[in-house]
């Protein structure tokens, strides 16, 4: 099921992640002070306000998320940033 832009751009805002804009809206995940490496970008073509599951999958990829079904489970809300700061912690990108 598509996603708009917005909704979650307003996820990645409230789940922690820090914006930096360049061309793209770059959405990266620190440690404290330290830049983890995991981030995602959302681009601010008009062909992207939605983006479907083949984004989505590209996406979860990028955040280190096993699914799309996960990544949408971080959008939509029933994962917490703690729960999914749990998921980078055993892979090893948080201290």
């Amino acid at each position: 099921m598509p996603r708009s832009r917005s909704r979650i751009e307003k996820s990645l805002s409230k789940k922690g992640f820090q914006l930096e804009e360049t061309h793209h809206r770059y959405w990266k995940v620190f440690d404290g002070e330290r830049y983890t490496g995991v981030y995602t970008f959302i681009s601010t073509g008009s062909g992207y306000k939605d983006y479907d599951d083949s984004l989505l999958s590209r996406m979860a990829k990028q955040l280190k998320l096993g699914s799309r079904k996960e990544l949408c489970d971080l959008i939509d809300c029933p994962m917490d940033e703690n729960a999914y700061r749990e998921i980078l912690a055993a892979k090893g990108f948080l201290k």
